[in-house]
């Protein structure tokens, strides 16, 4: 009897010490630790895993995403967004949004200038004459009050927009939830509310490239946009308040392609507002992006009525991620921004993105990712 059980018993032994070097199964929780310090504030930022191991790492420095790890189809991780290793990279006056929360108004408002109940607000003109982005000091160059939420998955950011902030109207409140979730998706919960009449477009400025570093460019990608239609825009990139539609033009993403094949057709490259084939506010697949080489499939849904995509025409290759790392050139990256249309509050035939005192302001956008 004895005989029996010390074999199995040292076979036991065997293999635990035969898999002593191994990866351990991923702990799925919430990492706290200090970025940096700016205006005698620290700058936190927070890592969230799940149980199959993908992570998401964001600062509450302009409630920005640093990073977004997945596997490809060989299990090997990489990170799938632009980023830089230090905070002096993201206080950068050349860093262009990488992976920030946008506000108060997402996208450019024409002239920067709106007016709203008779009254014009001037906004800072910081593109071309026009405001982009929410202005000079957005939402991606604030600290946002974090906290993590019950449970291990959830990240809460609140910031308070005063009345008259970069031109704005009214103290608006905003509130926004990431949650890695269980099935491999980044879910973003956006609210709002406001004491006075204002503007309000919030997104999040990701630019995703699937490769993980391994290709330069995004031009290889295939991306599917759910819109059979798309709104022009002049040379500093303002809708002129038509609608077309896609149909025999480059803009024609119904069907998946890659995005080099047309873009040299396009002036400047990809950086326009596909309207989403949806009637209401349901939350419904908008864009699917993957690349063949590593696998890597991401799928976008989103409550909005709207999506941009920037194909990084702006990269020049000057920024890096600061440590002697690859360069991002153009086409590094691309974005795909849930929105409104842009300069809304100018085109009074767009959708309406004025939010009043009583009204909540909501969004919610899903980027999952898969293999494929």
């Amino acid at each position: 009897m004895k005989t029996i059980f010390l074999i199995p018993f040292c076979a036991l032994l065997f293999f635990i010490s035969c898999n002593t070097n191994q990866p351990a199964n991923p702990k799925p929780g919430i990492e706290i630790k200090t970025f940096g310090q700016l205006n005698d504030k620290e700058i936190i930022q927070y890592t969230i895993t799940n149980a199959v191991g993908m992570k998401v790492s964001l600062l509450n420095y302009g409630g920005t995403l640093t990073e977004i790890i997945t596997k490809d189809k060989n299990d090997k991780e990489g990170n799938v967004i632009l980023r830089y290793d230090s905070l002096d990279g993201y206080l950068q006056k050349t860093n262009p949004f990488f992976g920030a929360l946008i506000g108060r108004y997402a996208n450019r408002i024409a002239n920067a200038t709106f007016t709203l109940n008779n009254t014009t607000y001037h906004l800072a003109a910081n593109d071309h004459g026009n405001t982009l982005h929410g202005g000079l000091k957005g939402f991606d160059k604030v600290i946002w009050m974090a906290e993590p939420l019950q449970g291990d998955s959830s990240i809460k950011l609140t910031y308070v927009s005063k009345d008259g902030e970069e031109g704005f109207p009214g103290t608006l409140t905003a509130v926004v939830v990431y949650t890695l979730r269980s099935d491999n998706a980044l879910q973003i919960e956006y609210t709002a509310t406001t004491d006075k009449p204002t503007p309000v477009n919030l997104t999040n400025h990701a630019y995703f490239n699937l490769s993980a570093g391994a290709d330069s460019t995004i031009l290889n990608h295939q991306l599917q946009l759910n819109a059979a239609r798309y709104t022009p825009v002049d040379s500093k990139l303002i809708p002129i308040g038509k609608i077309d539609s896609v149909k025999n033009t480059s803009m024609d993403f119904l069907i998946p392609k890659e995005i080099g094949r047309d873009i040299d057709s396009v002036d400047g490259g990809y950086d326009h507002n596909w309207i989403l084939n949806k009637t209401g506010n349901e939350l419904s697949l908008a864009a699917t992006l993957y690349h063949p080489a590593s696998g890597r499939l991401m799928e976008m849904f989103t409550t909005e009525p709207a999506v941009q995509f920037y194909s990084g025409n702006f990269l020049d290759g000057t920024l890096t991620a600061d440590k002697g790392a690859r360069k991002y050139v153009k086409h590094g990256a691309l974005c795909l921004e849930a929105q409104h249309y842009p300069d809304s509050p100018n085109q009074p035939a767009f959708p309406n993105t004025i939010l009043k005192p009583g009204e909540t302001y909501k969004q919610t956008t899903v980027y999952k990712f898969s293999i494929k």
